[in-house]
């Protein structure tokens, strides 16, 4: 068989766009730092892409975001985590657990009056908005049309303004913070620089009504400007290069950059530290579509022809490849929106991190998941003294974190366990995909996240047992977290994971550990009721996550599961669920449940089932929510499901209905 043309494949689904799409911005970014435009090609009109607060108290934020995976900012204070902690019962004893509220009763799940140590322990650190950079044009904009170019990275787009053509080219270093712009027009456009304070709010990573909290200075250098940015303990720099043009400070934080002449090849450095002036554009531009023909070329591609199913799948496939390589493959965990915008404050939930990159592994771009993969052994000792203030051993993993691996006071995020067995399950996907030193590197997360789990199960009568408190992957139990105990999908995860950590040990050179064996054999069996697995031991709310499903999809077979049972909790879940309730990452999820028990026409249903937040834009994004209207989990997802649905895995077939042409290259098969 010949090999695929990558090149037609990616350009078949490169994005157009004609006028203003509120919801479906472009972005340009390198895993480190993404910056995301209008359809002038710059952040122009950021009111016209606005992401909704959660609350009525909060401000309307923007899509069209510059943010970093280092540009983060504190307000002053000085609060700990042991200010907000209260003690749970287990059977082993009270637990203390970071928990929010209070003394409120354990069957309110909203967010209620906080502490100030609350308050600034869930505010702090968040994430930057860098800055803002749109065009200030003498009129209104006519005939605006954008392209976004995929296998080279770039975004074209032209206008007409004042009767005069504007053509805009937009894209970003592959290695650097720097967004490089080459503008043509007779209309000698402005171009205003802006720079707001940090913002504390949920969605918004911008405060525009703070202008004496911080300072911006400028500097005059060879071939620009230097911007120096001091907001609180935050420092940071925007270097400024463009010949043939002036900078003008029209306001505190405000400057407009005049064009001297018909082209103005505008780069713009953002950094944690002073640096040189980037280079010219055409260096820049280079750079840019040589790493993202690379990136192409590399690692594996997928080919789908059947009826409009596979174009449909193909479209999500290859845009969600872009977007988690602009997006997911920075140096600690992604958030949920990416480098778009904020959600809950920037920070990264640590049991969506699987979904955002696990695929990279299994799409042979291992490396891309290595950077936020090597996150969890820098901040071991944060993640030691977590478990040991609760009496556990090894390392545990809490659910939103900031990149010091402090964890939030939260009713629900700390009583999360599904994450806990992620790290073992990357770090398996980066050794079983081709890398040769990845026991060395990731053994101690492997071995001490494997420690907590056996530490953190309890031995009754039946067996071993999860919780309580606990709140499962399907967090419709929130509000009796106290009470907890034996949710299907975290019990299969379980065994799976501490098997797994037993083989590291073996290529560590090391003894099987006989308590990770016991626990693992002797976990309680997942509750069944009426023929099928339940959610948790008792009950299936049939709303949100469906995560006893995951049990046999997300988890590989370990014998835990009984396959006729999960078919029939399958059909289940088909019939009856409250799809408007669940997330972006569950159709995919479904879709390995369905994969792995040998129904690829259910796994191909379950991609493309009709929801409102399985929805795919036109330009990729898993839109969820007018707050949250960026969601990588479910393009990450999507291509873990396609993998596993194309390539296999160990005594799994491929799923992919019979009649459809499906062909694929560099794919690594799954667990």
């Amino acid at each position: 068989m010949t090999s695929i043309d990558r090149r037609a494949l990616v350009g078949r689904h490169d994005v157009q766009v004609a006028g203003v799409v509120p919801e479906s911005p472009l972005s340009v970014g390198n895993g480190e730092f993404c910056f995301t435009v209008d359809v002038t090609g710059l952040q122009t009109w950021p009111e016209r892409y606005p992401v909704e607060p959660r609350t009525g108290d909060d401000p309307v934020g923007s899509l069209l975001g510059t943010l970093s995976q280092w540009g983060w900012h504190s307000f002053p204070g000085a609060f700990e985590l042991g200010e907000t902690r209260r003690d749970y019962s287990t059977p082993r004893g009270p637990v203390p657990y970071v928990d929010l509220g209070g003394e409120m009763e354990l069957g309110t799940t909203s967010e209620p009056g906080q502490t100030p140590a609350e308050e600034w322990l869930r505010a702090n650190p968040h994430r930057l908005e860098l800055g803002q950079i749109g065009f200030v044009l003498p009129g209104s904009p006519e005939d605006a049309q954008q392209r976004l170019d995929l296998w080279g990275g770039v975004i074209d787009s032209s206008f007409v303004v004042d009767g005069q053509d504007v053509r805009v080219r937009t894209l970003c270093a592959p290695d650097e913070d720097v967004i490089a712009v080459r503008v043509e027009s007779m209309a000698r456009l402005g171009v205003r620089l802006a720079f707001p304070y940090g913002s504390g709010a949920w969605g918004n990573g911008a405060d525009w009504e703070q202008p004496g909290a911080h300072t911006t200075t400028v500097h005059a250098v060879d071939g620009g400007w230097q911007l120096e940015r001091w907001l609180d303990g935050t420092q940071y720099w925007v270097i400024v290069g463009a010949e043939g043009a002036r900078l003008e400070q029209i306001g505190t934080h405000e400057f407009l950059l005049r064009a001297m002449a018909e082209v103005l090849e505008l780069r713009i450095a953002f950094s944690a530290a002073r640096r040189a002036v980037p280079a010219g554009f055409a260096e820049i531009e280079a750079d840019c579509r040589r790493s993202w023909e690379r990136f192409w070329e590399s690692g594996a591609a997928v080919s789908l022809a059947g009826d409009a199913r596979a174009v449909e799948i193909e479209r999500r496939v290859v845009l969600s490849q872009y977007l988690t390589a602009i997006n997911c493959a920075g140096s600690v965990p992604p958030q949920e929106t990416g480098l778009v915008c904020n959600s809950w404050r920037g920070r990264f939930h640590l049991e969506m991190h699987w979904w955002h990159g696990a695929h990279f592994a299994l799409w042979g771009r291992g490396e891309l998941l290595e950077g936020s993969l090597g996150w969890y052994e820098r901040i071991l000792p944060v993640a030691r003294e977590t478990a040991r203030i609760q009496g556990y051993g090894g390392v545990r993993w809490p659910k939103q974190v900031a990149p010091d691996g402090r964890e939030s006071p939260s009713s629900i995020g700390p009583f999360l366990v599904w994450q806990q067995p992620h790290p073992i399950y990357l770090a398996e996907l980066v050794r079983r995909t081709g890398s040769l030193d990845a026991v060395e590197r990731y053994g101690r997360v492997v071995l001490e996240s494997a420690e907590f789990m056996a530490s953190y199960a309890v031995k009754t009568a039946r067996g071993y047992q999860l919780g309580p408190p606990l709140i499962p992957a399907q967090e419709s139990y929130s509000a009796i977290r106290g009470s907890v105990v034996n949710p299907t999908f975290e019990l299969a995860y379980w065994r799976w994971g501490l098997l797994v950590a037993q083989e590291w040990r073996s290529l560590l050179g090391l003894p099987r550990e006989p308590r990770w064996a016991e626990v693992a054999d002797g976990l309680v069996a997942a509750p069944v009721e009426d023929g099928c697995y339940a959610a948790i031991e008792g009950t299936t709310v049939r709303t949100d996550h469906p995560s006893m499903l995951y049990a046999l999809g997300v988890v590989p077979d370990t014998a835990y599961v009984d396959h006729e049972v999960m078919r029939r909790t399958l059909a289940g879940v088909l019939d009856d669920w409250d799809w408007e309730s669940t997330w972006g990452w569950d159709f995919p999820a479904i879709a390995m449940t369905a994969a792995r028990l040998g129904e690829p026409e259910l796994a191909v249903d379950a991609l493309l089932l009709k929801a409102t937040k399985n929805d795919v834009l036109p330009n990729g994004h898993n839109r969820q929510t007018p707050s949250l209207p960026v969601y990588l989990p479910g393009n990450g997802g999507l291509l873990a499901a396609v993998a596993l649905m194309a390539a296999g895995a160990d005594g799994v077939a491929p799923a992919f209905p019979r009649d459809w042409t499906v062909r694929h290259e560099g794919l690594h098969r799954s667990p």
